[in-house]
């Protein structure tokens, strides 16, 4: 926990701060208002995030007690005891008292909880700090305790959206979202390793240049706490709050809740009674943009122009006059309220709710093809030719693809692993998760005749105790390997093989998964996207996917086998799960399909899991998929039964020899 303004070394002072003017103005509305629910900061690494939120508390007023605002930074690895409080065990041993013990979020009220890296957090710990945050307590209901306090604190997560985005349903739970950038202008640059050169140089001369601006900020943030219950939200610009968020097509009212929360305390900032059209289009600017992603692949962010129209046409929604507050029961009679015309019509330039929105429009049909499975014909020399691959088509739930046994990687949702935050499944004699209880019991049971126990305690020894086996879910590194030659592409099959994709894309995100993508064609294999927790990333790079020529299958399990092995020196823990999507017709070369099974051989040696999507349609059928999955002793599954609400049951790719 890091504490500031208690005589320890300086921080970098909030005023030296060279840009990044929205994320400063959603920190300090935050500041003004705490309801607002909390800021999100997304950005690549080195753009001073931490730097600015570490700031922001010498700048909060003082606590009750007359001590300063604190800033509570959350470790990745807390737990949920760490997080909101548990049973104080010292006082149970010693005094046989039950009492509790105050977490984390009690040492943050009234100042600033800080999470770093929030995307990488478990996601039932960002629900417990975002209804905190949203409620301004905390309750508490285990090991027998019953205890609530006030948890009012400034909420700040950061994270790279490299590393993973946090999911749709929990990014609306922020109250506002701010992504930041470094600077490309030269001048700007110089200015920020200048003031950072100067700190470092000396910390608390720096910090002396710039105490009586951070002392003016600090007041004018309490001024605007204090004067915040008095500024009057019309039903004028409530109606404008309202109109926006129905013009976006936000989910829920949470969007409008946080809209005007945040237009008020902008009011109060600048030092108006009343909240105006300027307050909303700021509050719009920091509300909206994160409550548009409806699916995990839709692009983040807020187009100018779309806030443009929606803004006109909330202007003129909030012209109407207001409905009376209590109308008539009869539609017929006098007071009713007035009945709008149509729902507002989405502004141009929405993004589709389809994941895959961005994915270019497919090209015009080829030619008559001579056989189902083949290329288009082509005359004189040169080579193959290329297209665009077509619009994925539809997307669906799809089975759960699982490797066997128990791994002990990173927590997912996909297969079996030993976690300490699993449910127990049985003793072990071994080392486990915490003790086992039972197991210990029963263990000792069996030896108190021979230790001479007759009655009164039993008696334990060291051999007695047993650890609890606990067994949860980790997320695997899955690795697409696509076959994106000619005959993928005959009668625009790669369509359903791109959906099926996104859908398996879909699932990793959700599941937790790294994943990767490995395209095969022409005479060569190429890692497209290697291996990231980012699977947005992959959808896009489907949608400028190339097909065509030859398919050099072996080329591309050898490639699968170089990452894989690559990433296990990276991540020894996380396991591999294979996913090939092909007909299984390798050409190019002497002997293609020996070679391919050969190279699938090779892969299966390195202990990894495969999946065969078998994607071969038409009335013609080699069964060539199938020999592959064989030689890659994985599973074997048709495209057409990808689908889980088609085919149920769980795939386990590979055999035993991948169990733990």
């Amino acid at each position: 926990m890091a504490q500031t303004g208690s005589g320890i070394d300086p921080g970098f002072p909030f005023s030296a701060i060279v840009g990044q003017d929205q994320l400063r103005l959603a920190l300090t509305l935050c500041a003004v208002h705490p309801g607002i629910g909390g800021v999100l900061v997304r950005g690549e690494k080195g753009t001073a995030k931490s730097t600015v939120v570490r700031a922001l508390a010498a700048l909060l007023p003082p606590v009750d007690d007359g001590r300063p605002a604190r800033l509570v930074e959350l470790p990745v690895g807390a737990t949920e005891d760490r997080v909101v409080g548990s049973l104080d065990l010292e006082k149970v041993l010693r005094d046989g008292e039950r009492a509790f013990q105050p977490g984390l979020l009690a040492a943050a009220h009234d100042g600033v909880l800080y999470v770093d890296e929030v995307n990488l957090l478990h996601d039932h710990l960002v629900d417990v700090l975002l209804d905190a945050a949203a409620m301004g307590r905390v309750h508490i209901e285990r090991d027998g305790v019953s205890h609530s306090h006030p948890a009012r604190f400034v909420l700040v997560g950061t994270m790279n959206p490299e590393e993973g985005e946090l999911r749709p349903q929990l990014l609306d739970r922020f109250g506002l979202a701010v992504d930041v950038a470094a600077s490309r202008d030269v001048d700007t640059r110089m200015q920020v390793v200048r003031r950072r050169l100067d700190f470092e140089a000396d910390p608390g001369g720096f910090a002396g240049r710039y105490a009586e601006q951070d002392a003016a900020l600090a007041r004018r943030i309490a001024a605007a706490r204090a004067a915040l219950p008095a500024v009057a939200l019309s039903d004028t610009e409530l109606r404008r709050i309202a109109a926006l968020c129905a013009s976006f097509d936000v989910d829920g009212m949470r969007a409008d809740l946080v809209l005007a929360r945040t237009a008020t305390a902008h009011a109060a900032w600048r030092g108006a009674d009343a909240v105006a059209e300027e307050d909303v289009r700021v509050a719009a600017e920091l509300t909206l943009p994160h409550r548009r992603r409806r699916d995990p692949f839709d692009e983040p962010g807020l187009d100018p122009q779309q806030l443009e129209d929606a803004m006109r046409d909330a202007a003129e929604q909030a012209g109407r006059p207001d409905p009376d507050p209590e109308p008539d029961p009869d539609p017929d009679g006098p007071g009713g309220a007035p009945v709008p015309d149509e729902t507002p019509t989405p502004p141009d330039g929405q993004a589709p709710e389809t994941p895959a929105a961005d994915a270019p429009a497919p090209e015009a049909p080829a030619p008559a093809e001579t056989a189902p499975d083949e290329a288009p014909a082509r005359s004189g020399p040169g080579p193959a030719p290329q297209r665009q691959a077509g619009a994925p088509s539809a997307q669906f739930r799809t089975r759960l693809l699982q490797i066997p046994g128990v791994g002990e990687g990173a927590p997912g949702r996909r297969s079996r692993s030993r976690s300490p935050q699993g449910r127990t499944v049985r003793s072990t004699s071994e080392r486990g998760h915490g003790l086992h209880l039972v197991g210990t019991l029963f263990a000792a049971a069996e030896h108190q005749v021979v230790r001479g126990r007759t009655t009164g305690r039993m008696k334990l020894a060291p051999s007695d105790i047993r650890g609890a086996h606990r067994e949860g879910r980790e997320g695997n590194l899955v690795l697409f390997v696509v076959d994106a030659s000619g005959s993928m592409a005959a009668r625009d099959r790669l369509s359903a093989v791109t959906g099926a994709i996104v859908s398996l894309l879909r699932d990793a995100y959700q599941r937790r998964d790294k994943v990767a993508v490995i395209t095969v064609r022409g005479s060569s294999a190429e890692l497209v996207l290697p291996p990231t927790s980012s699977v947005d990333v992959a959808v896009r790079r489907l949608a400028s996917l190339r097909t065509g020529g030859k398919t050099p299958l072996a080329q591309g399990f050898l490639e699968a086998r170089r990452v894989v092995l690559r990433e296990k020196v990276r991540d020894p823990q996380r396991r591999a799960l294979v996913v090939a999507l092909t007909d299984g017709r390798a050409t190019g070369g002497v002997d293609p399909v020996q070679r391919a099974k050969v190279a699938a051989g090779l892969l299966a040696d390195a202990s990894v899991a495969s999946v065969v999507v078998d994607c071969e349609s038409g009335m013609i059928r080699l069964g060539l998929a199938r020999e592959l999955a064989t030689a890659l002793r994985g599973a074997y599954v048709r495209l057409d039964e990808l689908s889980a609400e088609q085919v149920a049951g769980v795939v386990r790719a590979g055999t035993s020899k991948f169990a733990a």
